[in-house]
């Protein structure tokens, strides 16, 4: 009972961290407790989780308390783990077998973070060309987002607080993008300082608060709906600063 609680406590908190919606991990502890003959009831909140586990007979309980280490989104990994839970129940996987699998998943590779940083750039830039930036404008957006989601992924390395990485990325973003408005490079320079901070709105997030409220688990949707709003007036912060200095008034 101990070990599945223990297996349980780190498979939750691993999927709150990788930005799964509250309801899957609640179905995914559901899932795995009756795989192994338990029953559980689980209690999420903003940084940490509770969890119950009961014997069927209810003879037996095994309670914990667990820390929620939020992490950037990784739904590659969010996936291996939901394929996990339902394969605990249809191969019949002993514990051992499942806490490897679930071992391997979390420790491996991720994306290169060169790939991301090209990607997100590229995706940046089609968000500029969205709002009808020319090719100078993109291409401004496409570089401004290269280096400011290279000084994000340092950032993170460093472990700095997650609402300076934003204050300071949208701020490195806005002040690559600037050149096209003081040289007045192209005819849509404006769009380019706009759009360059874009890469940074937490959508996950938003979308994580939304689901989770529909749910019935209103209290981690708040929560959610809060941390990333915050993150939002960073982004603002950011941009504001720039405009401030380049004596921009409107975009």
């Amino acid at each position: 009972m101990a070990e599945v609680n223990d297996f349980l406590r780190l498979f939750c908190a691993a999927l709150l961290g990788l930005g799964a919606q509250t309801a899957r991990v609640d179905r995914n502890a559901a899932r795995i407790a009756g795989a192994f003959g338990c029953a559980v009831d689980l209690a999420v909140f903003p940084k940490h989780l509770m969890l119950s586990v009961t014997s069927l007979d209810g003879r037996e309980r095994r309670t914990s308390v667990g820390s929620i280490d939020a992490g950037v989104p990784d739904f590659r990994k969010v996936a291996g783990l939901n394929a996990l839970g339902w394969s605990i129940v249809d191969e019949c996987l002993s514990l051992e077998e499942a806490r490897r699998r679930f071992h391997a998943i979390l420790c491996g590779q991720s994306y290169h973070p060169a790939c991301v940083r090209l990607m997100a750039a590229c995706a940046n830039a089609a968000f500029c060309r969205l709002f009808e930036g020319d090719a100078t404008a993109m291409a401004l957006v496409f570089a401004a987002t290269l280096g400011a989601f290279y000084l994000r992924q340092l950032l993170v390395r460093w472990r700095v607080d997650g609402k300076i990485v934003f204050f300071c990325c949208a701020f490195s973003a806005s002040m690559l993008a600037a050149p096209g408005v003081l040289f007045h490079w192209g005819s849509t320079p404006q769009t380019a300082l706009a759009t360059s901070v874009l890469f940074l709105i937490p959508g996950i997030p938003l979308i994580n608060a939304m689901l989770d409220i529909m749910d019935g688990h209103v209290l981690m949707g708040f929560s959610r709906m809060v941390q990333t709003s915050i993150l939002i007036v960073c982004i603002a912060l950011g941009l504001a600063l720039t405009m401030a200095l380049l004596g921009v008034n409107a975009l």
